[in-house]
């Protein structure tokens, strides 16, 4: 790999998230896997890669339709990840943990179709916004991209049921820091659990999404 460039760059930020995520405690054994998109492909962990052992002139390169044109073979997850870019152009970054909180909050009924936790603080709705639960598939079953691009709505993160999280952003900073709080609004839903909980006003989190450029749309019953 060139030393200079986007996409020497692009591989050297994905390892150094790699790393993060290790650091943080949320990517237990080999689990989870990270991809950047730089133009029209995308740098992708390698299936079975530990994230903080990530080596960026081992790291796999698709097109955005899953076509591996470089490197090794990447992690079976990839559909979902592309599914993320090709639904939305400024999407840079996808994030998939097996966080612990997020993974156990993914075993429970979802609070809402279009998230699948309500908006319980300003922070969740600032930095993931709504999060749909996405219906059961296998690892690597490629229903769950489809079932992620179909969606009609907006959203940069979802909870994969019986599985974990998945978020995205504008950069890899960002889709780490919407997994980061993502894990955190999860553990204060289970903490809270069967508690009378006070979520934020539909107009609140409304008004929260449309100053920080979140999505949600999602209201209480």
């Amino acid at each position: 790999m060139t030393t200079t460039g986007p996409r020497a760059d692009a591989a050297r930020a994905l390892v150094a998230t790699g790393r993060r995520v290790t650091d943080l405690g949320l990517s237990p054994g080999s689990s989870g896997n990270v991809s950047v998109r730089v133009g029209d492909r995308v740098l992708m962990t390698p299936t079975g890669a530990s994230l903080g052992d990530l080596d960026p002139d081992a790291l796999s390169e698709l097109t955005l339709d899953g076509e591996l044109v470089g490197g090794p073979r990447p992690s079976k997850e990839f559909p979902f990840h592309t599914a993320f870019y090709r639904r939305d152009a400024e999407t840079r970054a996808v994030v998939h943990l097996h966080s612990p909180h997020a993974a156990a909050v993914s075993l429970l009924p979802a609070w809402h179709d279009r998230s699948a936790l309500p908006p319980l603080t300003p922070y969740f709705v600032m930095r993931v916004g709504q999060t749909p639960l996405v219906p059961y598939a296998h690892p690597g079953d490629d229903r769950q991209a489809r079932h992620i691009e179909a969606l009609p709505f907006a959203f940069r993160a979802v909870l994969l049921q019986n599985h974990g999280p998945v978020t995205s952003g504008a950069s890899l900073e960002a889709a780490l820091d919407a997994a980061v709080e993502l894990e955190e609004v999860c553990r204060l839903a289970l903490l809270t659990s069967g508690r009378p909980v006070v979520p934020l006003p539909d107009a609140a989190a409304h008004e929260l999404a449309e100053r920080y450029g979140s999505a949600w749309d999602a209201v209480s019953s």
